[in-house]
């Protein structure tokens, strides 16, 4: 139990620390070892001692009016508007983009070609004329820099809103991301009421501001930081279900709202208006009505750790030239890698963690971004393929994409909480780690299992009907993502949620512009020649990932074995049990 106590306190220091400690234990007689056991390691620090702020948080939380205590359905109905604020702009503002291009292209065409004619661009027109390979061509490379600007910017800031989340509160954080996002949606409105004299490199400006709040996988890993604080560990893959199914829900729903609206008003530019609306209504919840998940004495107990390990005369700062190193931007990963030896260099992790332990962490870290960076890369793949296998329209695909996500949401709505109330085990909320039981372990296993069946069938789809029915398949491995993310939560300890879920931000804004990159150029160079070949790689994606999740072990704990050895020869060496510890 020392162990698991040290291993979640040890989150507050830094490898100084850790060393001045272990000298000034050495030198120090016996009988103060007794005052070490009753007191913090570092008083203000975020350790577990004998008697850890756990239990003050939860009684400064129960203090709170029953209405007024956290809870996921604060989030979940305005999270619900903010998707379907998302959902419904997808299409208006590729439309938009498309535009623009078009118009500056034939621009650039009648500059040099004075004899050159072509029909007015006109936006929320059919504009057939900008059906061309050229203009299709630009608006994919324009998309692919908007997405390098957001992917690349928001990959920077989510391990660092992770980390803020702990010390000032998941709220102000998810607030912050959504402002980014209203501050995008703002520039695109003035670009939509104007277009005819507005440029489109202002939608750079957007993307930039989309990027510096976190973007929408920042969003979600805090969101998940939120649910994770106020759910326990039983029940905390539910939680993250529901939150994957308002997303499909928004996903689903809000392009279909959007087209009645453009429909019935014949007005384009109340989408854009309505979606701001949404995502402003989002932000404003967060910072005047949605309770805070975290306590007040945990957030200072997480400013004193940092106060602490910032004025520590050794810490590196922030203007000197260390700080400039490309390899601080995979720093934040290094709470993937819970070291049982000595801190390295690269990643200065802490110890008590047992091999197994390890094992999974890393094990369910490349799992959710592999099934995250797939889920990204072949959203408008799918699509693509379907339209050119067996030309479909916009009524046939559009018919696609709400059967699927239906199902999903049905799946993550229904299915996965009745599976999760019969079959779960119910544990103690007490901050001690356990790891994923096997229900987790088996969810996993069998979502991935059906994403592997799915994407098999997409490839052998000879008829739309096969190719509808793939899909249906596949959308059951919706449950694995919540049951991901939940599972890495289980194997650290509180204190450590925000930073971990963090990572994984960092891990999805990578994929986020890696993987699209990568199917997309497959699908480019083999659709001549055979065009299921991206489908082909995507199952040998799935099935590898489906023998890593066959090493996961359920009920992992800090102490093994290794652990056990380890203390025995500080022990021959003349060690206490104590002093190692420290170490």
């Amino acid at each position: 139990m020392e162990n698991e106590e040290l291993f979640a306190g040890e989150s507050a220091l830094d490898a100084q620390q850790q060393a001045r400690n272990i000298r000034l234990t050495a030198d120090a007689p016996k009988q103060p070892t007794l005052q070490v056991h009753s007191e913090p390691l570092l008083a203000g620090d975020d350790v577990d001692d004998e008697t850890p702020p756990y239990e003050e948080d939860e009684r400064d939380i129960d203090t709170r009016p029953r209405w007024r205590r956290p809870s996921i359905w604060w989030l979940l109905p305005f999270g619900l508007l903010f998707m379907l604020g998302f959902g419904g702009l997808v299409v208006p503002r590729i439309n938009l983009i498309m535009t623009l291009i078009c118009r500056d292209y034939f621009s650039e065409r009648m500059a040099k070609d004075p004899n050159f004619t072509v029909l007015p661009v006109i936006f929320g027109e059919d504009n057939a004329q900008c059906r061309i390979p050229e203009v299709q061509s630009l608006v994919a490379q324009f998309q692919l820099y908007l997405n390098l600007i957001t992917g690349i910017l928001s990959a920077l800031v989510s391990p660092r809103l992770g980390h803020l989340s702990d010390r000032y509160g998941r709220t102000r954080m998810i607030a912050l991301c959504a402002m980014g996002t209203v501050l995008n949606e703002v520039i695109t409105v003035i670009i939509a009421s104007r277009p005819e004299n507005k440029s489109i490199r202002l939608l750079f400006i957007g993307a930039v501001m989309d990027g510096l709040g976190g973007s929408f996988t920042t969003a979600q890993a805090l969101i998940h930081s939120y649910g994770s604080d106020c759910t326990p560990p039983d029940k905390r893959s539910v939680a993250f279900g529901l939150f994957h199914g308002v997303l499909f829900l928004g996903i689903a729903a809000g392009p279909s709202g959007a087209a009645y609206l453009i429909k019935t008003t014949g007005n384009v530019i109340i989408v854009f208006l309505i979606g701001l609306t949404f995502h402003a209504v989002f932000c404003l919840s967060l910072f005047f009505i949605v309770p805070e998940s975290l306590s007040k004495e945990r957030q200072r107990v997480a400013r004193e750790k940092h106060r602490i390990k910032q004025t520590d005369s050794e810490a590196t700062k922030w203007y000197s030239w260390k700080t400039l190193n490309p390899m601080n931007l995979i720093t934040p990963l290094s709470i993937l890698l819970p070291a049982v030896g000595r801190p390295s260099v690269l990643f200065p992790n802490r110890r008590g963690a047992s091999p197994a332990l390890r094992r999974n962490i890393i094990l369910l870290a490349a799992m959710d971004t592999v099934c995250f960076g797939v889920a990204m890369g072949t959203a408008q793949l799918i699509i693509i393929y379907a339209e050119y296998m067996f030309n479909w329209g916009n009524v046939e695909s559009s018919l696609f994409v709400s059967i699927i996500n239906a199902i999903r949401v049905v799946n993550l709505f229904v299915v996965f909480p009745i599976v999760a109330r019969f079959f779960g085990t119910s544990t103690a909320n007490d901050n001690t780690i356990r790891g994923s039981d096997m229900l987790d372990i088996v969810i996993i296993r069998l979502s991935i299992f059906f994403d592997v069946l799915g994407y098999v069938g997409y490839g052998l789809s000879k008829h739309p009907s096969m190719m509808i029915l793939s899909g249906v398949i596949a959308s059951f491995g919706g449950m694995g993502a919540p049951t991901l993310q939940s599972s890495l939560t289980k194997h650290v300890p509180h204190e450590r949620i925000g930073q971990m879920l963090g990572a994984t931000g960092l891990l999805h804004a990578l994929a986020r512009v890696v993987a699209p990159t990568i199917f997309n150029l497959i699908y480019s160079l083999t659709v001549a020649t055979y065009p299921p070949t991206v489908f082909v790689c995507l199952a040998a994606v799935f099935g590898v990932t489906f023998l890593m999740s066959l090493l996961i072990r359920p009920h992992v704990t800090l102490v093994d074995e290794a652990a056990s050895d380890v203390r025995a020869e500080a022990n021959e060496d003349g060690e206490d049990e104590h002093d190692q510890l420290l170490l």
